[in-house]
């Protein structure tokens, strides 16, 4: 649980539903983090471009790029 509360349902931005709509397509639910940085629309404008862009990276394999995310969740904590 986060010390900060994401933005209420009915009060969010069109880039937060966005951001929602892609999370529940792709991962199958919404995610805090996203509702949290859906407090200011440029910090989840530069999360969102940062996520594109490290999907797109091809110089390395999918598989490797899947093992260092699952390592450094473990290493911080996250669930994810």
């Amino acid at each position: 649980m986060a010390r900060i509360r994401g933005v209420e349902k009915g009060r969010e931005s069109w880039l937060l539903r966005f951001a929602n709509r892609f999370a529940r397509r792709r991962i199958g639910a919404e995610l805090e983090p996203t509702t949290i940085m859906g407090h200011h629309g440029s910090v989840l404008a530069g999360a969102g471009a940062m996520e594109m862009a490290l999907g797109r990276a091809s110089r390395v394999p999918e598989r490797v790029k899947a093992l260092v995310s699952i390592r450094a969740a473990m290493q911080v904590g996250c669930p994810f």
